[in-house]
């Protein structure tokens, strides 16, 4: 309906502004988006800081370390798709300057996990949360 305005008012050959393309994007409101990310970047955030307090528990703490590690990592991009969408996210993670490093960030979270689960190595779980960290700050 919007675009519709635009048409019949002549603002069409207008350039949307980045906030506009943002808005337009999807169906929730500004207010919606910026709660949603906040609460999933809180989430995230949480998730990080218990994982490293799991750290120091004998035996288990390690492997609790990686997998909430990982789960607050999965939050936080999580938390960015409220803002632009998840699409544009996604085209965004996997644009030829960031392929390598979206790349390598999704398989040390799934390699982390299969180290924690399956695997039952705590050493190579802290191994590939290190390279995820390296490869989120990539």
């Amino acid at each position: 309906m919007d675009k519709l305005k635009r048409v019949l008012s002549g603002r069409d050959a207008e350039e949307p502004s980045g906030l506009a393309e943002v808005i337009d994007a999807t169906s929730l409101g500004w207010g919606t988006r910026v709660k949603g990310f906040i609460a999933c970047f809180a989430i995230g955030c949480l998730c990080s800081v218990l994982g490293s307090c799991l750290l120091w528990i004998p035996k288990k703490g390690l492997v609790l370390f990686a997998v909430f590690y990982t789960l607050g990592n999965i939050a936080s991009i999580g938390s960015t798709m409220f803002l632009m969408g998840p699409m544009k996210q996604l085209k965004r993670m996997f644009e030829p300057t960031r392929l390598i490093a979206t790349i390598v960030m999704l398989l040390c979270l799934i390699l982390t996990l299969c180290s924690a689960f399956w695997w039952r190595k705590a050493g190579l779980a802290l191994l590939f949360c290190i390279l995820q960290f390296f490869a989120m700050a990539w």
